[in-house]
């Protein structure tokens, strides 16, 4: 009876222990696939520093060796008597002095010396200014005409002296009667021709007025001339009435 007791408990043992085993390796797989999935589920529980160390670009390379120094070159400073354009005064009389020999200068060519301001060269004969002076000077500069006016404004002094013929006015016998005399003023106008065209009261005595008209409508003057051409003349015409004795 006791050994049946103990085989019946030793099968017994080894179901419990196959069936402990397979649950135990059940749960360690379990556990190991959930320590797997948690990192790659949740990825902030992942440690910041290694992926921070991750993506942190390399270091850049180190710079190149700076070059050598420059050679420093000894230059030889020349004195010189001129400073900044003028002649410095020598701190001592030099031993030697030594005489500036200037080439002589060539002979003048025949065309620089048959024409003043001629070139070496030339040729004999030539035009001053060389061939630009030359064609200046054969191409004809048209002078631009200035228009003539067909009349002209002068004083009654020039007009005066283009005076060829005057006739004395008669003196009005009422005016002679009244003792009235004075200056008759008349604006004129005169032709190319030299007559008197036009004659228009200024100032003066009314009755004294129309025989002064009359007697300057008769008036001849020379053609006054603008540029080389006759032009009609606008002036002021004078005529005195004057009593004898008075």
């Amino acid at each position: 009876m006791f050994e049946d007791s103990l085989i019946e408990s030793g099968g017994r043992l080894k179901t419990q222990r196959g069936r402990t085993s397979a649950v135990a390796f059940v749960l360690e797989v379990m556990i190991i696939g959930v320590m797997v999935l948690i990192p790659l589920i949740f990825t902030e529980a992942l440690p910041k520093g290694q992926m921070m160390f991750l993506l942190v670009a390399p270091p850049p390379p180190p710079p190149p060796p700076p070059p050598a120094a420059a050679v420093v070159q000894h230059v030889k400073v020349i004195q010189t008597d001129i400073v900044n354009g003028e002649l410095r005064t020598p701190t001592k009389i030099p031993k030697q002095i030594k005489m500036i020999q200037e080439d002589e200068a060539p002979p003048p060519s025949m065309a620089s010396a048959g024409v003043v301001g001629g070139v070496p060269g030339g040729v004999p004969g030539g035009s001053m200014g060389g061939v630009i002076g030359s064609v200046l000077s054969s191409t004809p500069v048209a002078v631009p005409k200035i228009a003539t006016p067909q009349r002209v404004r002068v004083s009654s002094g020039v007009s005066t002296g283009l005076l060829i013929r005057k006739v004395p006015p008669t003196y009005p016998p009422l005016a002679r009667q009244a003792r009235i005399q004075g200056v008759v003023i008349l604006q004129a106008q005169i032709s190319k021709e030299g007559n008197i065209q036009n004659l228009q009261l200024i100032s003066g005595h009314p009755m004294l007025a129309p025989a002064a008209i009359e007697a300057v409508k008769q008036w001849k003057y020379k053609p006054y001339l603008l540029n080389g051409e006759p032009v009609e003349v606008d002036t002021q015409v004078q005529v005195n009435f004057t009593l004898a004795g008075g």
